[in-house]
Parts: C-alpha cells; structure tokens; sequence
C-alpha cells in the first residue's frame, strides 16, 4: 500500500456506511433482474446524469415516464419536457429516442438479450460505448453498476477522481478523460480496491457519499 493516504479515516467511513452501501447494492441486482422497459429507464437516468445532478436526472426520467414521453415522445417533444430540468437537453432527447428505437423495435424488446450476449463487464461497457449515442466510459460503466452488472468498474467522475487523489491512487486530477487515460486510471483504483478490502462499487458509493452527502446511485 506504499504510496497511499488517509486509510484509517477510509475504513471508518466505510464501517459506518458498509450496510448501508450494502443494501444499495443489492437493490441494483434487482433492479437488473427486471423488465426491459427497467433496464432502459436506469439507461435513460446515466444519458440524463451527465453534467446534470443525480436526483434531477432521477426526477426527470420518472416524469417522462408519467406522462408517456419515455415510451412515445418524439425527440423535439421530449427535450422540450427537459429543457428546464436538463442540461443539453436537445442531445439528451436524442439520445434518449435513438436509444429506445433500437432496443424497443417492433418485433419486441431487445435491451435485455443484448447484454446477455456480451461477455464479462468490461466486453460489455466497450460495446455499449461503441453501440449507444451519448454513452461514453464513465455512463457506461455507470448504468452497468446501477443494474448489477458493473462491480468492477470505475465511474471515474469528478466526485471519485477527487477521492482518489485524495488517498494517493493518482497524483493529480486529469484536466481530461481520454479512453487510455481513463482505463489507467480504473486499474490503479482497481488495484487500490484490492488492498484495501473495498470494492470497486462499495469504493464508489463511499466516495459519491462524502461528497453528496448521501448514499444514491
């Protein structure tokens, strides 16, 4: 553990927080056992959560549900419902619409056997990534997290990055995440996990908690 800082302050959040973490964890496993239309809603909340706050991408895909936008708004329609919630909202509909038209054609739903065909979770955020506008590294391996697919992976955003320069796994926040910079950085916080006994998911619902002020996803 040669190089790393503050541990003792880390495990004694952890201990405070482990069952909490615990059981948020276990209701992403649930939610991945669940219907196709499940899976897109968490898909949606990672396309609406980039630069935009957890729960406000959380409240808007639950209100576009409501009033039918998720399932049938076209694009103008649904980024008009996110304009005052959202930012970039024009894109976000986009994606949003691009991304159910794909996994939702006619002949029936298809988000759920598509994941199931793709390997580990590595094999499937790099195929996500390729295959979904709007998703890169980071929401990738956020929507695989948040459906029980993803324990392994880093959701390198500024909240963790912050943290892991905090304990000494990197020496200086990145000015930017290219792909190579960013599975860098996933493998020394992987390795950080293994030393200290943390998981990668446990890892990050820890450190989006000091900063937030709440365990979410």
């Amino acid at each position: 553990m040669s190089g790393y800082r503050d541990l003792a302050p880390l495990r004694s959040e952890y201990a405070a927080k482990e069952d909490q973490i615990a059981a948020r964890l276990a209701e992403f496993r649930r939610v991945g056992s669940r219907n196709d239309e499940r899976l897109f809603e968490e898909l949606c909340f990672c396309l609406l959560a980039i630069q935009t706050k957890a729960r406000a991408a959380d409240a808007a895909v639950k209100a576009l549900a409501v009033d039918d936008l998720l399932w049938a708004g076209q694009p103008r329609e649904v980024a008009a419902f996110l304009r005052p919630r959202i930012r970039f909202h024009n894109h976000k509909a986009a994606y949003i619409v691009r991304a159910r038209e794909r996994f939702f054609p006619p002949e029936g739903p298809k988000l759920r056997k598509s994941l199931e065909g793709l390997g580990d979770a590595k094999a499937t955020r790099a195929w996500l990534v390729r295959e979904i506008d709007g998703l890169g590294w980071k929401e990738a391996s956020h929507f695989l997290r948040n459906i029980g697919r993803g324990d392994g992976l880093g959701i390198l955003d500024r909240h963790i990055l912050r943290n892991l320069e905090r304990h000494g796994v990197i020496q200086r926040m990145p000015e930017s995440l290219t792909p190579k910079r960013y599975l860098r950085i996933e493998a020394r916080m992987e390795s950080f996990s293994e030393d200290v006994g943390i998981s990668m998911a446990a890892l990050d619902l820890l450190f989006w908690s000091r900063e937030t002020g709440e365990i979410f996803k």
